[in-house]
């Protein structure tokens, strides 16, 4: 998150500035390590401009470079190498230029005295607040080595079942990428032929081959004008989404699509679980805990209950019951609540809450599954309306002719 926040150095300056941090308490934390004390912060909502500024369709350090970077950090700490060191080994390894640079910062800031949190927490691009309270937690602990692994798990498992859920839509995807190409191809050029020949024959139209014909014209005379005008449109739709009030539309209407509806609370009840479970694991505390995995799911609405539960516990209500409020279970399953009470009873809640999110991202898995198997007969379906529509629209005007013959 980024927070525009006042400060008191040291010096007694008072002074004020910008900065991306977890949460605030992780911003008064880092400003008292420099002897600064932190006396106002406010998180910075996105706006529309903010929200086109920053839109971006890639991003240059892989989901799999960092789970490589955890994973083989993990590995060489272990062995017994110097944090120094196994960082210095993994900067002459990586290919990736930013990533060589990032490794360097952090290098830099270790050799200084510094600590890796701090350092993971300067690049929120590349490293998420998961990772670096992961991090962080692992070096409270003196236990750096079991945190990389296990964020390293955490982010393969998230990226593994977010690729199947992009996997299905593939193939859907395709097919209508494909209808509208040649539907447009056929509007714009064969259409135009076979209204020639009618017009030549004098044959009196149905409606059908009517609106087919004004289409085409409309497409061709004002193509220059329309085709920037859908493509602007759909950039700003997308920007809007990306905006506070238009994640919270879209991620509304996305909670009440058919079939899509469902894999999405299961994905974020799994990524919840596990989120969770990892960091209860590590040694984070509870409303902490709470706090990062609100930034670790997607959907706002999911968001809004995750804060509420950390507001809820804070007062000392127990999780599973935060969990079973009305508003809650509009988003999260009766069962996930349930088997978090079981995890409170036997004092093994981040064990029950990994068994929550194994079982979810099966659920996830299944759903993909059978939404492929749903979905392609209605593709199918649409593509047949489609094709009848103008086979009857382009032939039925030829039958008049032969039967006048």
């Amino acid at each position: 998150m980024r927070f525009s926040y006042i400060i008191i150095t040291k010096d007694g300056e008072r002074k004020k500035g910008n900065a991306v941090a977890t949460d605030k308490y992780d911003l008064a934390h880092r400003f008292k390590e420099e002897g600064s004390t932190l006396v106002a912060a406010k998180e910075e909502r996105v706006n529309f401009f903010h929200a086109i500024a920053r839109l971006q369709l890639f991003s240059n350090v892989s989901v799999e470079e960092r789970i490589n970077f955890a994973h083989n950090l993990s590995s060489m700490i272990r062995a017994g190498l110097p944090l120094s060191r196994a960082l210095s080994i993994m900067e002459r390894q990586t290919k990736n230029e930013t990533f060589k640079r990032v490794l360097e910062s952090l290098m830099s800031r270790i050799k200084e005295g510094g600590d890796l949190s701090g350092g993971l927490a300067m690049f929120p691009g590349v490293f998420s607040p998961l990772f670096v309270s992961m991090v962080h937690a692992g070096e409270e602990s003196g236990n750096l080595a079991s945190a990389l692994e296990i964020v390293g798990m955490q982010i393969k498992k998230n990226n593994d079942i977010v690729k199947k859920v992009k996997g299905a839509m593939i193939y859907p995807s395709i097919v209508i990428s494909v209808m509208v190409v040649v539907g447009i191809v056929m509007i714009m050029k064969v259409v135009p032929t076979l209204t020639s020949t009618f017009v030549e024959l004098n044959v009196e139209l149905p409606f059908a081959t009517q609106v087919l014909i004004g289409l085409s014209n409309g497409l061709r005379a004002y193509a220059l004008i329309i085709f920037p005008v859908i493509a602007l449109l759909v950039g700003l739709v997308v920007a809007y989404t990306k905006t506070d009030n238009g994640r919270y539309v879209k991620d509304a209407i996305v909670l009440h699509v058919p079939i899509v509806s469902s894999i999405v609370k299961q994905l974020n009840t799994a990524r919840t679980a596990r989120t969770l479970s990892s960091l209860l694991s590590a040694g984070v505390d509870i409303v902490e805990a709470m706090n990062i995995t609100r930034d670790v799911v997607q959907n706002v609405h999911f968001k809004k209950i995750i804060a509420h539960t950390g507001e809820s516990i804070q007062k000392g209500v127990p999780l599973s019951k935060t969990f079973s409020t009305e508003d809650a279970l509009a988003c999260y399953p009766l069962l996930f609540s349930e088997m978090i009470a079981v995890g409170e009873e036997t004092g093994k809640l981040a064990d029950m809450l990994e068994e929550n999110a194994l079982f979810f991202e099966g659920e996830v898995e299944e759903a993909t599954k059978n939404m492929s198997t749903i979905v392609e007969p209605v593709l199918m379906l649409i593509v047949g309306v489609a094709v009848g529509f103008f086979a009857m629209a382009m032939i039925a005007p030829m039958y008049s002719v032969m039967s006048g013959v």
